[in-house]
């Protein structure tokens, strides 16, 4: 790892990133990575039942709770957050909001990035979230787009968990034990008061996929995984020693 390595997490509600990538961001930013995070929209009419169920309010009251819960959690966490702020239910992304991803992409140089699955039959902004990811990837490596910055290299790209994996057709490859962390991302999940009902549900799914990942690691490696997060990578991985 280098002094100057970075990742990249796009999160089209302003929870996804906790409950899905928070292990990830706490490890990596203990290990010196800068996280930056993009919340494409604050998830204000599909994503806060319980905020909307509490009596008169405004979206744009929403959107300010939404905001702070996820400020804090991303404190917690140790990540950079920027807020797109496009709308959910369903979400846009205009050209004018590719661009300012691919700029981001440009600045922060990710070493990989993590999104959305590709499919997702109960969530539309999901996958759109991840094309939107994988076209800026695509734009940020072109030279002859505005010639004379530095161009990206090749970042991998994971699509982390959904929350109905079978429906989505996600199938973990990879696994990451977070187990020296979860009480980070524990913490930043209780962030998320106006989605309570899910805290329980993703600690569940870590306790799983820590089960899972201590079936597929070495007979000489460590064996006390607890928390584990899944990821499906979806771009090659290039190797010089396949053991």
């Amino acid at each position: 790892m280098g002094s100057n390595d970075s990742m990249l997490v796009v999160s089209a509600h302003s929870a996804d990133f906790v409950w899905r990538a928070g292990g990830a961001i706490a490890l990596h930013r203990k290990n010196g990575y800068r996280v930056k995070v993009v919340c494409l929209s604050f998830g204000e009419r599909g994503e806060s039942a319980k905020l909307w169920r509490k009596g008169s309010t405004t979206i744009e009251a929403i959107k300010a709770t939404r905001r702070e819960e996820a400020l804090r959690a991303a404190e917690i966490l140790g990540a950079e957050i920027e807020f797109f702020d496009l709308g959910d239910y369903p979400l846009r992304v205009s050209d004018t909001a590719l661009m300012r991803l691919v700029d981001i992409y440009r600045a922060i140089q990710p070493a990989f990035v993590l999104s959305h699955s590709q499919k997702d039959p109960y969530n539309f902004d999901h996958p759109l979230a991840m094309h939107i990811v994988q076209e800026a990837r695509i734009i940020a490596q072109a030279e002859g787009h505005k010639p004379g910055e530095t161009i990206i290299g090749a970042p991998p790209v994971y699509a982390f968990e959904p929350h109905q994996t079978e429906q989505c057709e996600w199938v973990p490859n990879t696994f990451l034990d977070i187990t020296e962390v979860w009480d980070l991302k524990r913490k930043s999940i209780e962030c998320m008061a106006g989605q309570e009902h899910l805290w329980e549900y993703y600690t569940r799914v870590a306790l799983q996929r820590g089960v899972q990942a201590k079936r597929n690691i070495g007979i000489t490696a460590k064996r006390d995984i607890q928390y584990a997060e899944g990821y499906q990578r979806l771009t090659p991985a290039v190797l010089g020693d396949l053991s």
